[in-house]
């Protein structure tokens, strides 16, 4: 095993964790990572609302489709909207939810959206970006940025409060059930739905998808083509991060945590982590480190078989293949359905001589 620091089940103080103090540890772990990497998240605001816009039943299926207004006030003054569109399997439910924040990509499809209906899940899709531009250049003047234009926050955090919002709109409505919502994003989506699920105890499966720096991948321990901090200053995404985070360029080693925090933030609660072996910017075998290391976590939790890991042959993609995993994943965590697949089985050989 990697000897992937720092140590999980060490306080700050040197002492020991066990499950007693592990809430402790916990904090700990937040309060190292959030507020750096990410500069915080936004405010959850005072109260938010979801309006139905409009429904209709498509004659071919039976699926019942809507869309929705997830409307949120701050007490600091102001409002923020954007669009959730939600399918529905036929039946009354109550149906566990499949909930995807990369609108703006598309890479959920009416193809993906028909794979997770037909397992009986409802289907919930919005466009993270609403939240924070995809743009260095105009970023600031968008989404929550118009109501906090001095924030620290970095957009992945203001990606992750639009997940946060979801849920409070997904867990009101009655065809749902409200403790069995999964959250899934790629890359850039993926990093924000590790960081959505490791700030909202509401969220009962993450699966982040080929999330890599700053998501699932290491920090301190890389394989040979993993992105470094120097690559999102160079390309110019730094601004989805914190601005503490941009002052270790050249330094990733030096950084005073890791995202094995973040996989532990999310224990006891189910973790799915998707992978592709042609993937090296992603940090694969990282990754699969930062899962060894967060099953310390989950065991001392009595949780061991919550956290899983599913790597495919391919490269950089959200494919059917990666919600397939997610949805067996899902009927084992939420309905006692296993199916052939092992979630832990040995992903990388000889780790320690792919990382350095």
């Amino acid at each position: 095993m990697v000897p992937v620091t720092p140590d999980l089940l060490t306080h700050n103080d040197g002492a020991a964790v066990t499950g007693a103090t592990w809430p402790l540890r916990r904090r700990e772990l937040y309060d190292a990572i959030v507020p750096h990497e990410y500069g915080g998240l936004p405010p959850p605001g005072t109260g938010t609302e979801a309006l139905l816009l409009g429904s209709q039943t498509l004659r071919d299926s039976g699926v019942r489709h809507q869309v929705y207004e997830v409307r949120t006030v701050f007490a600091e003054g102001g409002e923020h909207s954007f669009p959730l569109r939600l399918w529905l399997p036929p039946g009354d439910g109550p149906f566990p939810v499949v909930l995807n924040g990369d609108g703006c990509w598309r890479y959920f499809d009416d193809a993906m959206v028909s794979q997770v209906v037909r397992r009986g899940y409802a289907a919930a899709s919005f466009d993270r970006t609403w939240t924070a531009a995809d743009n260095r250049s105009l970023y600031r003047r968008t989404g929550l940025y118009r109501l906090f234009p001095e924030a620290p926050f970095g957009a992945l955090a203001a990606w992750a409060w639009a997940y946060h919002r979801c849920v409070d709109a997904l867990t009101e409505l009655a065809p749902l059930c409200a403790d069995q919502v999964a959250i899934t994003g790629h890359s850039r989506g993926g990093k924000a739905v590790l960081l959505a699920g490791a700030t909202d105890d509401r969220v009962a499966l993450v699966n982040p998808n080929d999330s890599g720096i700053g998501g699932s991948g290491l920090n301190r321990w890389k394989a040979a083509g993993a992105e470094v901090v120097d690559d999102f200053i160079r390309v110019g995404s730094i601004f989805w991060f914190g601005p503490a985070w941009a002052e270790y360029q050249h330094r990733d080693r030096a950084l005073p945590y890791d995202q094995h925090f973040l996989h532990a933030l999310v224990a006891p609660r189910a973790l799915l982590v998707n992978e592709a072996y042609g993937d090296p910017g992603a940090n694969p075998p990282g990754s699969y480190a930062a899962c060894q290391a967060a099953l310390r976590v989950y065991d001392l939790l009595s949780a061991g078989e919550q956290l899983g890991w599913a790597v495919r042959d391919g490269v950089h993609g959200h494919q059917p293949e990666d919600f397939a995993a997610l949805l067996d994943f899902a009927d084992w965590r939420f309905r006692g359905v296993r199916c052939a697949r092992s979630f832990q089985r040995q992903a990388f050989v000889d780790l320690g001589s792919l990382l350095g």
